[in-house]
């Protein structure tokens, strides 16, 4: 496996992709070096994790049971699926057990109930990061409207003694636990009743009186409503809070809530039947009454009748049909509480009752055969037999729903009861130790790969040669030692090469010094330009390290600073470049001696006017010329090449040039334009340096263990 680096460059054969790839074994070399940037990572990520694992609050989960007692056709429907049910995700009756758990309508009691709304927060950081918390329930609260917002505090005093604070910092109360307190707060008042707290003296709590509405949903989002299973039936609420025996007095609420609520629903029925014949029952009785009485009248008027057995049959069939009639209109009526009147059910029973009446009314046709006193007597006897019928019909109905209501027991039943749990479940301080350590590491290895993939630039010296025809000279390895590589140690301290003879870097320069005595058509009495294609790619850095290394072999090297805008190469001469260009100074007067015998710089000067007109005279060239004659070599460090054309300008006037660049930072395009720029100024040769190149894992490595084993350092 690798990770590629494509860097798509444009040649004369076509386009040419680049094969920078690095392997696992060569990723994991380059986290072996980058092995403390990795341990940094894991280092912050454990103390923030450590930090976030005392920081939260202990919580404890305690779970209720119920289970949910399904009847009637889904049930039976369900039965019958068996296993299919299960294979085709039919909703099971919890599924709607459960909505209704999570409703406002058994949360906003249980929010009531346990006084969920009212909160009394501790305030103090250290006793929250060391676990020293105290705490206050708060059963009653009424604060004035107008300032229920603001930040209330409540401070202990003693162990069951508080005071309460306004949002002004003014004491308003001082309570004692277990009693209801008040006070007045501008054209209202406030009421608190703490019912418990167990804090020092001296703690702070921050207390409010929230929305119920809200403490509502926050509650029905913290609780775990989920069915044990597939179609079991069995329903588990679990529920989190700081204190055990708060997580078990909320659950136990809300399990006995629901079930009282779950009665009385499948009792409401039941219970409006009941009234309504109960309220009935009066005027039935009474009519009842009246019939008796008038039937007794009409005996004690006319004395005692001989009723044949053919008239007791006829009133006996005329009340059988009467009582029938009754039944079918009780039926019609507790049909309409579900249909509508065309439907077939409540048109079935109309039919009934018609034919019925028909019936009747043809019995009472033929009752008019009979003597007058026997139809009276008929009549009467018939209105007390129905009335009779009607009353006993209606006592026996509300001793049955009053059974009903008194033997309701709902679908649901509670299995557990919540139980007060001590061993907390968040945090979990060891898997939060695990996930941040693991979180450092990851975030530390893509921080050295995104590090190492952002560095996109080319790395490979013959990938340079081959695209641009130029030479590379030297490869400076990357210092460890930064702070002498830094503007600080150009302005003031002595070069790196005089402080570090035997650094891996001072051998680069020496080799960059043998092939420029080599290489270079003329060595002698030179002019050697040094530029940079952006800022930051260690020009000056080069330029006078190069002097001081070919100053320590015997040569006279003049170092003249060309960057007339940012000059960071600085000589004991008040006197610099621009002024000598400008005729306020001469070489003599602008060059100083550094550091070393043969060292001489000239720095970058003071200007009123553009460098680049003070460089487009001939004023450079004289100077040029002047100082070949007096040094055996002269190094002129440029502004960066993509910012100014000041190099440019100096570039047809000196004999040889070096291209520094930052090892990764330049893509090949944007090396390939600058040179190509700078040649249609200039045919004189020139080579590239390769500035900052790190040791790359699975490459070699420039000798860096060569000079680490401290070579230079051991006897012959």
């Amino acid at each position: 496996m690798a990770v590629e680096k494509d860097l798509t460059m444009n040649t004369p054969e076509g386009s040419r992709v680049s094969n920078n790839t690095i392997t696992m074994v060569e990723f994991a070399l380059l986290l072996w070096k980058k092995k403390f940037i990795v341990v940094l990572f894991v280092f912050v990520a454990a103390f923030l994790g450590a930090g976030y694992a005392m920081w939260v609050r202990p919580q404890f989960t305690s779970d209720v049971l119920l289970q949910v007692n399904t009847k009637g056709a889904s049930s039976k429907a369900t039965k019958a699926m068996g296993e299919m049910g299960a294979v085709l995700d039919l909703a099971s009756p919890a599924d709607a057990e459960i909505e209704l758990i999570k409703s406002r309508m058994v949360l906003s009691y249980v929010v009531e109930a346990e006084h969920l709304h009212f909160k009394a927060e501790p305030v103090d950081f250290w006793d929250r990061l060391t676990h020293k918390e105290g705490r206050m329930d708060i059963d009653s609260l009424k604060i004035p409207e107008k300032v229920r917002t603001k930040k209330w505090m409540a401070v202990a005093k003693s162990d069951d003694v508080y005071s309460v604070i306004s949002p002004e910092g003014k004491v308003v109360l001082n309570g004692k636990v277990g009693e209801l307190n008040s006070a007045p707060y501008g054209d209202d008042s406030l009421f608190i009743r703490v019912n418990y707290m167990n804090a020092l003296a001296g703690q702070k709590f921050a207390i409010s009186q929230g929305s119920p509405l809200k403490s509502e949903r926050a509650l029905a989002g913290s609780l775990n409503v989920a069915e044990r299973g597939k179609q079991t039936g069995i329903i588990a609420i679990r529920y989190s809070h700081r204190y055990p025996d708060r997580a078990a007095s909320i659950l136990n609420t809300i399990a006995k809530t629901y079930l009282r609520q779950n009665v009385e629903m499948r009792s409401a029925e039941a219970e409006k039947t009941l009234e309504f014949l109960e309220g009935q029952l009066p005027g039935v009785k009474a009519k009842l009454d009246s019939a008796e009485k008038v039937l007794a009248d009409y005996r004690y008027k006319i004395g005692s009748v001989d009723m044949t057995g053919e008239t007791k049959a006829h009133l006996d069939k005329e009340g059988q049909l009467q009582r029938q009639i009754m039944q079918l209109e009780q039926e019609r009526q507790a049909a309409m509480r579900l249909f509508k009147a065309e439907h077939p059910n409540v048109q079935t029973i109309i039919k009934q009752q018609n034919k019925l009446r028909a019936e009747l009314a043809a019995l009472k046709k033929n009752a008019e055969k009979m003597p007058l006193t026997q139809q009276e007597v008929k009549r009467l006897q018939e209105e007390v037999t129905v009335n009779n019928e009607v009353y006993t019909n209606m006592l026996n109905n509300i001793q049955q729903l009053r059974v009903v209501r008194a033997g309701e027991v709902g679908n649901v039943r509670i299995v557990d009861f919540a139980q007060i749990e001590m061993s907390q479940t968040k945090p979990n301080k060891s898997r939060i130790m695990m996930l941040s350590l693991c979180a450092g590491f990851v975030l530390g290895v893509l921080f050295v790969f995104l590090v190492y993939m952002l560095k996109n630039g080319v790395k490979s010296a013959s990938e340079i040669e081959r695209e641009t025809g130029l030479s590379v000279f030297a490869k400076i390895p990357q210092s460890p030692n930064k702070l002498l590589r830094g503007h600080k140690h150009l302005h003031h301290g002595a070069p790196f090469v005089l402080q570090n003879t035997d650094d891996k870097v001072s051998e680069s320069f020496r080799s960059l010094q043998t092939a420029l005595m080599f290489l270079m058509p003329k060595p002698e009495h030179s002019v050697v330009l040094v530029m940079g294609l952006i800022p930051g790619v260690g020009k000056s850095f080069v330029s006078l390290n190069l002097a001081a290394t070919i100053a320590v072999s015997g040569k006279k090297v003049l170092l003249i600073d060309a960057d007339m805008r940012r000059g960071v190469i600085h000589g004991r001469s008040k006197f610099g470049l621009a002024d000598v260009l400008a005729g306020i100074a001469t070489l003599d007067t602008a060059v100083s001696q550094k550091h070393v015998d043969n060292l001489y710089v000239m720095n970058a000067g003071k200007t009123k006017l553009a460098a680049c007109e003070l460089l487009r005279g001939e004023a450079m060239d004289k100077l040029l010329k002047e100082a070949r004659e007096k040094f055996d070599m002269v190094i002129v460090d440029t502004p960066p090449l993509n910012l100014v054309t000041d190099a440019e300008l100096i570039c047809p006037l000196v004999d040889f040039s070096l291209f520094v660049l930052h090892y990764g930072r330049h893509s090949m395009e944007e090396i390939k334009e600058t040179v190509e720029r700078v040649r249609r100024y200039s045919d004189k040769p020139a080579a590239i340096v390769m500035n900052h190149c790190e040791h790359e894992p699975g490459r070699y490595g420039y000798g860096y263990g060569y000079y680490n084993k401290g070579y230079y350092g051991k006897k012959a």
